[in-house]
């Protein structure tokens, strides 16, 4: 790293842990995700003293949010079922993914303490990893650096660079190329990423593509999910739905007068939205724009949900079963620069996209959108005349759909090959009776 970005990011980090230390408890995400790490090497260290196998390998994988979690999970789990010799250690860097880290089947979980040489000791000195697997993109260079000091293998799965990611700026390359640089494994989504994550640092011999594992995510839980069970037998209608996912503020300005504009052909119409954060300042608006729209709305959960215009889901870990009623399908985050969520859910039932035109970071949305299930809208027009077309036309929904489902079909896989390759770094398992 360079010597100046180095001592200034050292500088960072060191402040930030002060900062954590001194602040309350409580509070909006950025301060919950500095007080999440008081005491957070204490944590790693006393895990360590009662439950640590020094005889076990370890495996430690890092996802900073629910996404790159999800791509994680499925190599978690395959991983869990198929070395049952290894403990799995697992981070997070946003505290919006610490109730997703409770559902996964790992021996030790919490969030990442901040990057800096010390606390990077503390933590390798508790764990004593075998592999580090980061999720998607994000290395933490003073981690990467020690791990290397150690002769650890770090490896990055479903790894994916945008064509114009920050990443590839000076700052960016002069910050984190060495970390990429002593990777041992990189599992790529596709060629064109892995060129791209060559020309980042990562030494062409590391990088493989191994594609994208969310894909083996949502075709599982396709298949698995219940439209009897408590979730979604309430809902289920023969109305036509539409159902908007991980919705912004600047989604539903556009989102929302173009339904008003479809109802008016469609007067049947129901909407099931689930803004991307489900807290009173954001669930409000909608629920005064359907007041104002003269529709009736009630809240996911609710015995009048089951014949209201406008169904307002207030919690997180439903949405993807949700789709599983849509008709049509709408994913938030195109409509602004932070990034379009996932539309591989929606996608996986067989349902219709539609999304923003913000989308040049999905590479998903691109897929669909080409293979003709997927549409990008520039404004309420647009979205308004897809949707009624897709209603209108049962053939055409059809046809988009099956689209959207072969998409998925033919990107699966890739939790096989990502597993394949963290093997790779293991030691191989120890004959039973050594055990």
């Amino acid at each position: 790293m360079h010597t100046l970005v180095r001592s200034a990011y050292t500088v960072a980090g060191v402040a930030a842990e002060r900062i954590a230390d001194l602040l309350p408890n409580g509070g909006g995400k950025i301060r919950r995700s500095l007080t999440s790490r008081k005491g957070v090497r204490r944590r790693f260290a006393a895990w360590a003293s009662s439950e640590r196998d020094g005889d076990r390998p370890l495996i430690w994988f890092h996802a900073p949010s629910v996404g790159e979690g999800l791509q994680a999970r499925s190599v978690i789990e395959a991983l869990r079922a198929r070395r049952p010799d290894i403990q799995i250690a697992y981070t997070w860097f946003s505290p919006s993914a610490a109730a997703f880290a409770q559902s996964l089947p790992v021996d030790f979980r919490d969030v990442l303490p901040f990057d800096t040489s010390a606390a990077a000791r503390a933590t390798l000195d508790a764990l004593a990893p075998s592999a580090i697997v980061f999720s998607k993109l994000d290395v933490w260079p003073l981690l990467v650096e020690e791990a290397a000091t150690r002769s650890i293998a770090c490896a990055l799965l479903s790894a994916t660079l945008a064509p114009r990611s920050s990443r590839g700026r000076r700052i960016g390359r002069l910050l984190l190329h060495d970390a990429y640089a002593s990777l041992d494994a990189v599992g790529a989504i596709s060629a064109d990423d892995a060129a791209r994550l060559v020309a980042l640092g990562c030494r062409s011999e590391s990088v493989r593509v191994t594609g994208d594992t969310r894909f083996d995510q949502v075709i599982a839980r396709a298949r698995a999910v219940d439209r009897n069970g408590p979730l979604l037998a309430p809902l289920r209608s023969e109305r036509p739905t539409l159902v908007a996912g991980s919705t912004w503020p600047s989604d539903e300005r556009e989102l929302l007068p173009a339904l008003a504009e479809v109802r008016q052909s469609i007067p049947t119409l129901r909407v099931i939205i689930a803004p991307h954060e489900p807290t009173r300042p954001h669930v409000a608006p909608i629920e005064s724009w359907a007041d104002a729209a003269g529709v009736s709305h009630a809240p996911l959960g609710d015995p009048a949900a089951a014949d209201a215009d406008v169904v307002v889901v207030e919690r997180v870990g439903v949405l993807g079963e949700l789709y599983a009623l849509a008709d049509v399908a709408f994913v938030g985050g195109g409509f602004h620069r932070a990034g379009l969520h996932s539309v591989l859910e929606p996608a996986a039932y067989g349902v219709p996209v539609i999304f923003g035109h913000l989308h040049d970071n999905s590479r998903e949305a691109t897929l669909l959108r080409d293979a003709g299930g997927g549409y990008a809208a520039n404004n309420r027009n647009e979205i308004a005349a897809v949707v009624r077309r897709w209603l209108h036309d049962d053939a055409a929904r059809s046809i988009a759909g099956a689209a959207n489902r072969r998409v998925v079909a033919d990107n699966a896989g890739a939790t096989e090959r990502s597993v394949t390759l963290v093997e790779s770094l293991l030691p191989a398992p120890r004959p039973r009776a050594d055990r």
